[in-house]
């Protein structure tokens, strides 16, 4: 069996005329949810999803794949919102524990495999950067799920792209946008807390989650807004799911001024280098909007730095780097000022350690939760 994933419309797909003898189709039925960050498929009922919506064995799926195909919409530098949920959704697939593989913190595989994966892109006047871009970001997706690229494939669509002349906004105002699921205690709430103290002006801290199902009222909030900082956890190498579906819906209803875009992203491998493509879709989605972007700060070993600040503040060792930029951040977006991005890690906190620590709390979680450590190695 084969494994497809899509997101063409019913109507597209019919025209395909594609024949579904020996394939496996996973495509948008407007059910699917967006992880949660439970980690319920890592240490309560390891390699299943949780929310049972009919995307929860992703992870059993590309197992029994001789091979994947995915074909998604080009997005900011990569998939759509479908292509990217049901992405998220396959974090069984791997292990929680981290190994360190190129030169690169990864998670461990969970089945001894090389799964071959093909990504078809499609869209207008894709340029070169942009492909360069989906590719770069292709290979990052499969070097964390452990997979390889066997072919990345471009397909020119009719369309034509949409570009916003937008006037300057220039109301001061400030909105921190969490778009974490877990909007109340995860390290992007944190680290939103942490940023608005360094503002002059108190801004409005809005969940994403909170509006996912009616983002007509958070774009018409945004209307008199001249700053939006985005407060993100890195998913799958990328933005998470509900962000890039809140990009898209912008994209198509957004008809305001121009905004000044800031970043604040976390995420719990190590290298801080692997957020780059996360900062690169923003970027892209900017150039598409006709808003300015104007830097981030991209902050690794995120499940450290958020337990240490419940301890110690941001300017004690080892978040150091953290607080430099956090204040650099801060800064830009008092005086609305562009950055260039900066990459944030763990000071004088060697990676060995962070691995062995973050090894070993997975064990710890699992035994509260009721599962054996060898449990979390299983495979369906």
């Amino acid at each position: 069996m084969n494994l497809l994933i899509h997101d063409l419309s019913q109507e597209e797909w019919d025209k395909t005329g594609f024949s579904q003898e020996g394939w496996h189709i996973i495509s948008d039925q407007g059910t699917i949810h967006p992880c949660t960050g439970c980690f319920s498929c890592w240490n309560r009922d390891p390699g299943k999803c949780a929310v049972r919506d009919g995307y929860e064995n992703m992870g059993y799926l590309i197992h029994h794949a001789d091979e994947v195909v995915v074909i998604s919409r080009f997005t900011y530098g990569g998939f759509s919102g479908f292509i990217k949920n049901v992405f998220d959704r396959c974090l069984g697939y791997v292990l929680p524990q981290f190994e360190v593989v190129d030169g690169e913190t990864h998670h461990q595989k969970r089945y001894a495999e090389n799964k071959l994966f093909t990504f078809m892109f499609y869209g207008p006047d894709l340029t070169e950067s942009e492909k360069q871009a989906a590719r770069r970001y292709v290979q990052a997706v499969c070097a964390n799920i452990r997979g390889t690229v066997k072919d990345v494939i471009f397909i020119e669509r009719r369309g034509r792209k949409i570009r916003h002349p937008r006037k300057k906004c220039t109301d001061g105002k400030t909105v921190l946008i969490n778009g974490s699921v877990r909007f109340q205690n995860g390290n992007s709430a944190v680290l939103a807390k942490e940023l608005s103290h360094l503002l002059k002006q108190e801004p409005a801290v809005i969940p994403l989650v909170s509006y996912l199902n009616h983002m007509h009222d958070l774009h018409q909030l945004l209307e008199e807004t001249e700053k939006i900082v985005f407060c993100i956890p890195l998913y799958v190498d990328g933005l998470p799911s509900q962000v890039i579906r809140f990009m898209e819906y912008l994209e198509k209803h957004y008809r305001g001024g121009s905004r000044k875009i800031y970043v604040l992203a976390n995420m719990g491998l190590y290298e801080s280098s692997q957020l780059v493509s996360l900062f690169t879709a923003v970027r892209l989605w900017c150039r598409k909007m006709g808003f300015e972007y104007c830097g981030g700060l991209g902050i690794s070993a995120g499940e450290l730095i958020g337990t240490l600040k419940k301890a110690v503040p941001f300017r004690l060792f080892p978040s150091r780097k953290i607080d430099q930029g956090m204040n650099r951040l801060a800064q830009a977006v008092n005086a609305g000022t562009v950055i260039d991005d900066i990459f944030a890690e763990p000071f004088a906190f060697p990676r060995s350690l962070y691995l062995k620590i973050a090894n070993d709390n997975w064990n710890v979680t699992a035994k509260q939760n009721g599962i054996k450590p060898e449990d979390l190695y299983r495979q369906l």
